[in-house]
């Protein structure tokens, strides 16, 4: 970040007095929790993230909590969702198997987690985030961008003014803790948004992009994964400013569209819009089978072939889901609905699959159905390289074998390879292929 000059502009995020004159504490309330940068009061487009969000809902209610590490997560053998900044400290960290983590910090206290009441907080901040600005493009649901151009003149105050008393508010009302990152597009403001947790508001300014870049590590940039890392560390590729030494054509030769990802966000330029909620909402396929069924072997088959479908044009979107849905409708046509929440948001056939199918056979009683279906709703951008690596050893080896298969499909073809248990029941589908994209 810039030293400290007297061309910087700032402010208190305590009491939001507004700095004449740099100053490492408040003049008005002696409080440190000055935010000083050349460009504070220029720069619009921000990423707020909720600190540890759901070890911290579980913390606001249960004040017993406060001081302890805590782990969201299963049982023994199940992984962790997320920790408490206390948790972390002993190198508890997400998706990391449960009894590591409890090994690592046997104190803790393992928490099953409550999605309804985190997705009841979660729409509560983005309402307070939707208060300040119509321009709100969640991510997930603990985290969002915000274009809050054209609000100085509604609100008569810098952006990052605003925004401090909107973080001030969502501690105040809902009790949770974020993290702020202003910039002038949306990568620097997520880069920054995670550059002081918890409870951090952070800046990157146009002036000191490329300088601040630099020397940051290729994986920074979103979308670079452990297996992209390693297609650039061939050329000698591991910070961002070698990047720059490389034309446009010939990242893209090398790399394909890839390419021109790289080359844009190595010099910072990311021209994406905050684009108010999301243009998908939700992911599904169904089907209706032309005599009914009672089976549930001949049920799971045709399941598993609509993951496959949901999988496939989810991945190729770059979204993933945390709720997956089943829909029944039975021979009188009475519809159905079940749904479950996941901790970590998924777009693997696998993954939907084992959620699903638990929820079809508490179904199956003898009960004839004419449709099955399956969805993935609850949305965030996610591509192949982000997939989460590190779970447990079982769903690693599945992860590798289904992106194994998707290469595979790609090259010769969507009915190229697949599991056995897609293989076609015996009896014949009225319509075998019925996608819906929700918007």
């Amino acid at each position: 970040m810039p030293s400290l000059n007297n061309h910087q502009q700032g402010f208190c995020r305590e009491c939001f007095h507004r700095l004449d004159e740099p100053s490492p504490r408040c003049p008005k309330c002696k409080s440190p929790r000055v935010l000083l940068h050349d460009e504070l009061f220029d720069l619009e487009i921000a990423h707020i993230d909720c600190d540890a969000f759901f070890a911290a809902v579980e913390k606001r209610d249960n004040p017993e909590l406060k001081d302890k590490p805590v782990i969201i997560g299963g049982g023994k053998r199940g992984v962790v969702s997320t920790a408490c900044y206390i948790a972390r400290v002993h190198g508890v960290h997400s998706a990391m198997p449960m009894f590591k983590a409890l090994k690592a910090c046997p104190n803790a206290v393992v928490v099953r987690g409550d999605m309804k009441k985190y997705s009841k907080a979660g729409h509560e901040i983005r309402q307070l985030m939707r208060e300040l600005t119509p321009a709100v493009e969640p991510l997930s649901i603990d985290e969002a961008f915000l274009d809050l151009s054209g609000t100085q003149r509604l609100l008569g105050q810098p952006p990052a003014l605003s925004l401090a008393k909107l973080v001030k508010r969502i501690e105040d009302e809902i009790g949770i803790t974020v993290s702020v990152g202003l910039s002038h597009n949306k990568f620097l403001a997520k880069i920054a948004s995670d550059l002081d947790k918890p409870k951090g508001f952070s800046v990157i300014g146009k002036q000191e992009t490329t300088t601040f870049l630099a020397d940051k590590s290729v994986s920074l940039i979103w979308g670079v994964g452990k297996v992209m890392q390693k297609s650039l560390a061939k050329r000698g590729i591991s910070q961002i400013k070698q990047l720059r030494a490389y034309k446009k054509s010939d990242l893209i030769r090398y790399f394909g569209t890839m390419g021109a990802h790289l080359y844009h966000l190595s010099r910072g330029e990311d021209y994406r819009p905050v684009k108010p909620g999301s243009g998908t909402k939700s992911i599904s396929n169904e089907t209706t089978f032309f005599d009914d069924v009672t089976s549930l072997d001949h049920l799971e088959k045709t399941l598993w072939k609509l993951c496959e479908n949901v999988s496939y044009r989810a991945k190729t979107k770059n979204l993933a889901g945390r709720t997956i849905t089943l829909k029944l409708k039975t021979a009188s046509f009475k519809s159905k609905t079940r749904s479950t929440s996941l901790y970590d948001a998924t777009f693997l056939a696998e993954r939907i699959f084992s959620a699903v199918q638990p929820l079809l056979k508490k179904e199956v009683d003898g009960t004839a159905f004419r449709l099955i279906g399956v969805g993935i709703s609850q949305l965030e951008a996610m591509t192949i390289e982000q997939t989460p690596q590190d779970l447990d050893e079982n769903v690693t080896r599945q992860t590798k074998a289904e992106l194994a298969m998707d290469k595979l499909r790609n090259k010769f073809g969507q009915n190229a390879v697949g599991k056995g248990r897609g293989f076609k029941p015996t009896e014949k589908l009225k319509s075998a292929n019925k996608p819906e994209d929700k918007s």
